[in-house]
C-alpha cells in the first residue's frame, strides 16, 4: 500500500545530491485525472507547458501510479497512509505536488494535518490556489513553506513584492536580469530554508 506513495523524480535526485538531503515529492495527476477530476482548479496558462502533461508523465505505468496516489489523496485514510508512509521513508524535505496542487479546503487541511504530525519534516510547494493559501494568513504550519505561481487564474492576488511567488522564464539571462534566484536544478532554492530572495525563478521545460 506504500509504494510509490512518494518518490522522487530527477530533479529532486539532483537537488537531494546538491544539499545532501532526502527530498522526495509526492504528486497526483497534472490539471485533470483520466476520470475527469480536476486535480489544479486554478491552472490558466501553464496549462499549456505543463510539464506534467508530456513526456515521461506519459507511460502508463507513471499515468497510473500518479491516479493511484490521487484515489489515496481523496479516500479516508489518507493522513493514516501518508504518515506511515513518511515514517519509513524519513525524507528531510517533502514537495507536495510535483503534478497537481490543492483542490478543496478539505484537501489542503488534511495535508496540514499530517505536516504538523511530522514536525521534523519540511514541506513545500508551488500553487495556483492563491486564496486557498492566503485564506490562512499565518496559520499554516511551522514547517511548510509554499510558492505562488504566477501564471493561473488567481494570479491577481499574488502580491510579487511581499509574497514568495515563481515565475517561469524562457531563458537564464532573462531570469537574472529580473532578480530572480534560479531554481530550475535545485529545486530548495524556492524555499525560505535555502533563500532569502522571495523571487523565484524556473526556466521554461
Amino acid at each position: 500500500m506504500y509504494d510509490n506513495i512518494l518518490t522522487q523524480n530527477r530533479k529532486l535526485k539532483k537537488t537531494s545530491k546538491l544539499v545532501n538531503r532526502r527530498v522526495l515529492n509526492f504528486g497526483i495527476p497534472a490539471y485533470k485525472s483520466e476520470t475527469g477530476k480536476v486535480t489544479c482548479p486554478f491552472a490558466d496558462e501553464c496549462v499549456k507547458y505543463c510539464y506534467a502533461r508530456k513526456g515521461t508523465f506519459r507511460w502508463p505505468s507513471t499515468v497510473n501510479a500518479y491516479e493511484k496516489r490521487f484515489r489515496i489523496a481523496r479516500s479516508p485514510d489518507f493522513e493514516r497512509i501518508m504518515n506511515a508512509a513518511l515514517l519509513i521513508n524519513n525524507p528531510h524535505f517533502v514537495r507536495v505536488h510535483d503534478s497537481g496542487d490543492y483542490f478543496s479546503k478539505k484537501y489542503i487541511d488534511r495535508w496540514f494535518s499530517i505536516m504538523r504530525a511530522n514536525p521534523a519534516i519540511k514541506f513545500y510547494s508551488y500553487t495556483n490556489s492563491v486564496l486557498l493559501i492566503k485564506m490562512y494568513d499565518k496559520g499554516v504550519p511551522e514547517n511548510f513553506d509554499y510558492i505562488l505561481s504566477t501564471d493561473g487564474k488567481q494570479r491577481e492576488h499574488v502580491d510579487k513584492l511581499n509574497d514568495r511567488h515563481a515565475v517561469i522564464f524562457d531563458t537564464v539571462e532573462e531570469l537574472d536580469s529580473a532578480g530572480y534566484v534560479n531554481a530550475s536544478d535545485n529545486d530548495l532554492l524556492a524555499t525560505r530554508w535555502y533563500s532569502d530572495n522571495i523571487k523565484v525563478g524556473l526556466i521554461k521545460h
